[in-house]
C-alpha cells in the first residue's frame, strides 16, 4: 500500500528525532546549526546540479538531501524550545496564501509583472507592520554568490524603473567602467583598481540581465570551458612526452590555440 506524503513526512521526523536522542548518531547528535551550515550550502548546489543534468533520479535524491536539512534544523529548534517543524509550514503557507490575494482573495493580477509588483508591495507592508523600512533592494541575502546576488539586486531596482533601456545601452557604461579600470590600474592603486574592477564585473551584470542571461550559468559555462581546453591541452603535451609546467609560454600558446582549432572543428 502506497504511503500519503503525510505520512512519510512524519516517518521523516521521526527518523530525525531517533538520531539525535539519547542512543542515537554520535554525529548527529553533536551537530549544531554552525556546523550544518556547509552542508544546506553544498546540498542546494547538489540539487542545481541535478536540475542542470536532466536526471530526475539524481533530482529527485538530492530533493530529499535539502529536505533533511530542513528537518534537520526545525529538530534542534524543538529541542531547545524555539519552534516545532509545523510552526516552518504554517508559516510558508500562510505567507503563500497571503502573498498571492490574485489567487486566493479578490485582487487582480494578470502578468508575471503585476504578481512581482504586487509582491513587493504586500512585504513592504508587513514590514511597515512591524514596525520597518524595507527598501525595494532588500531581500538578496549577503551570503549570495557575488554574480547572483548583483543580478537580483539589479532586477528589484529594475522593478521600480530604475534600468538601462536594454543591453545595449548597458554595454556602453561597461565601456566606459573598462576605461576607468584601466586608468587605475595604470595609477597602481590597489583599492582604486579593485573597486574599479568590481563597477565593470556589475556593469556586465547588467548586460547579461538586460540580455535575459544569468550571469552565474554562463561564467559557469565559461569555467567549464577554460577547463575542458585546458585538460585537453594537457593530454596532448602529455602524449608528446611534455608537460604544461615544462614548455614556454610561446609552445603553451601554440598547443591551446591548436586544442581550440580542433574544437571549433568538430
Amino acid at each position: 500500500m502506497t504511503q500519503s506524503s503525510a505520512a512519510l513526512f512524519d516517518t521523516l521526523l521521526g527518523i530525525m528525532a531517533r538520531l539525535r536522542a539519547p542512543g542515537g548518531c554520535p554525529w548527529d547528535r553533536e551537530q549544531t546549526r554552525a556546523s550544518l551550515k556547509p552542508f544546506l550550502i553544498e546540498e542546494t548546489y547538489e540539487v542545481l546540479e541535478a536540475i542542470e543534468s536532466g536526471d530526475t533520479s539524481a533530482l529527485t535524491e538530492e530533493l530529499g538531501d535539502l529536505l533533511l536539512q530542513v528537518v534537520f534544523h526545525a529538530q534542534i529548534a524543538e529541542e531547545q524550545g524555539e519552534f516545532v517543524i509545523a510552526d516552518v509550514l504554517r508559516g510558508i503557507s500562510d505567507k503563500l496564501v497571503r502573498r498571492h490575494p490574485h489567487v486566493f482573495a479578490d485582487a487582480v493580477a494578470e502578468t508575471a509583472g503585476d504578481v512581482l509588483t504586487q509582491w513587493e508591495a504586500h512585504k513592504r507592508r508587513e514590514a511597515a507592520a512591524k514596525g520597518r523600512t524595507r527598501s525595494v533592494i532588500d531581500g538578496v541575502p549577503r551570503a549570495m554568490p557575488s554574480l547572483v546576488r548583483a543580478q537580483r539586486t539589479q532586477a528589484k531596482a529594475a522593478r521600480v524603473g530604475f534600468d538601462w533601456p536594454d543591453a545595449r545601452a548597458a554595454w556602453e557604461k561597461v565601456r566606459e567602467e573598462i576605461d576607468e579600470a584601466g586608468e587605475a590600474i595604470a595609477s597602481g592603486d590597489a583599492d582604486r583598481i579593485r573597486e574599479e574592477l568590481g563597477d565593470v564585473l556589475f556593469s556586465l551584470v547588467n548586460v547579461a540581465r538586460l540580455a535575459s542571461i544569468d550571469a552565474e550559468d554562463i561564467l559557469h559555462g565559461a569555467t567549464e570551458k577554460f577547463r575542458r581546453r585546458f585538460t585537453e591541452m594537457e593530454a596532448e603535451l602529455s602524449a608528446q612526452g611534455k608537460s604544461v609546467d615544462g614548455v614556454a609560454q610561446a609552445e603553451l600558446e601554440q598547443a591551446w590555440n591548436a586544442v581550440k582549432n580542433a574544437e571549433r572543428g568538430r
